[in-house]
């Protein structure tokens, strides 16, 4: 289900759509939308909190846009400029399905998102607490986004007990199928930091010394990912194997097309993206 809800989610950060509407408001540039955007749940936070909720990013590069981007955009102003965005964005690709499609499809992603488990998982619960949208495509975007962001939360928790930190995991997970240089300068890592968190890896056994992955980091990395599926299977136990397959019928005309935008390199991880990345030439990565 992760597969055909977090590119619905998606059209936030990758549809022109979506950057138009947060430099309607003033939140000209890329990162200054991102950030205002999935942080704008939580409030006018600053820096330190998005560091530890985000996880992979540098702390430098959110101090550039938190506290600052407040001033530009409220959080309640960046909440209706990224519902906007994302809104726009998925009317696009689903214009050709009949109404009575986008209804069903937001009811049962809706029913799901309503029971998320919120402990211990801060975006899912900011996320989770928003007033219910208006429209079939607004409630099905903001559905899609509570259960992308608890599943994060759960990736998170369950990356913390691995022992890396936030550098160590993305140069791990960049030596086995991601771009080095996009996440480097996606997260806001320096060359310096990103070779020391190798040599921290070969010091504590998930990369080798010619920075190949042992088996110790794939089979704990695989841990981590069966933890954090686990973590985020009680919303489809509540819905049950008979809805949550109508839903995955209902929400594959629209995941297709969402799929289109998001580029190879980009940090979710998707089995599709996976490949495209793999197949891609080198200087491509």
């Amino acid at each position: 289900m992760w597969r055909h809800f977090e590119p619905v989610h998606t059209v936030t950060y990758f549809h022109p759509r979506a950057w138009s509407a947060y430099e309607a408001i003033g939140l000209r540039g890329y990162w200054r939308g991102y950030f205002a955007g999935r942080t704008a749940p939580l409030g006018p936070v600053d820096a330190p909190a998005v560091v530890a909720a985000f996880f992979g990013f540098a702390p430098t590069m959110v101090a550039r846009a938190l506290p600052s981007v407040w001033r530009l955009a409220t959080p309640e102003e960046s909440l209706r400029a990224r519902l906007t965005g994302a809104v726009q964005a998925l009317a696009e690709f689903t214009y050709e399905l009949p109404e009575a499609h986008l209804v069903e499809a937001a009811n049962l992603l809706e029913e799901a998102a309503g029971r998320v488990e919120t402990a211990g998982r801060v975006l899912g619960a900011a996320n989770a607490a928003l007033p219910r949208g208006e429209y079939p495509l607004a409630r099905l975007w903001q559905a899609a986004t509570t259960l992308r962001e608890h599943r994060g939360d759960g990736h998170v928790a369950a990356l913390v007990t691995t022992g890396l930190d936030p550098v160590e995991v993305l140069a791990w997970r960049c030596r086995v199928d991601q771009s080095r240089e996009f996440h480097r300068m996606a997260r806001g890592w320096t060359d310096e930091e990103w070779a020391a968190a190798e040599g921290r890896l070969v010091e504590k056994g998930w990369l080798t010394a010619d920075r190949t992955p042992t088996e110790h980091g794939t089979a704990t990395f695989r841990a981590v990912e069966e933890a954090t599926d686990r973590a985020a299977l009680g919303p489809w136990r509540a819905l049950g194997p008979e809805r949550t397959t109508r839903l995955r019928e209902l929400l594959e005309p629209i995941v297709n097309r969402c799929r289109t935008i998001i580029p190879p390199q980009a940090p979710m991880g998707l089995p599709a993206q996976r490949a495209a990345f793999e197949g891609a030439p080198a200087s491509a990565r």
